[in-house]
């Protein structure tokens, strides 16, 4: 049987992934996995600590909530970096030193 702190290791696991992908990469498709990764750990946590509480599933929906957001959230920062290359031509968030025309 897999105990709950063999899911909370995993999740460390994954999020530090995600911090270590955010700090060192430079290009923001890279960063959004980092980000991406980060929230499913937070996820995966969720789902961990709603399957071992057999009287509430309030985790588990919570959980199926923030998929949800973090789809549309993916979706909405992958239109703005898909602009940001179409102006800029470049997509590494150190080279853009401007926001307005």
């Amino acid at each position: 049987m897999i105990s709950l702190s063999d899911f909370l290791l995993v999740s460390a696991g994954l999020f530090c992934t995600g911090i270590y992908i955010i700090l060192t990469k430079r290009n923001a498709i890279q960063i959004l996995i980092g980000i991406e990764l980060m929230l499913n750990a937070a996820i995966l946590n969720l789902v961990a600590f709603g399957k071992y509480d057999r009287f509430n599933n309030g985790g588990q929906l919570f959980a199926l909530f923030a998929i949800v957001l973090a789809a549309a959230t993916t979706a909405v920062a992958l239109a703005i970096i898909l602009n940001v290359y179409k102006k800029y031509k470049t997509i590494d968030p150190g080279k853009i030193d401007e926001l307005r025309d």
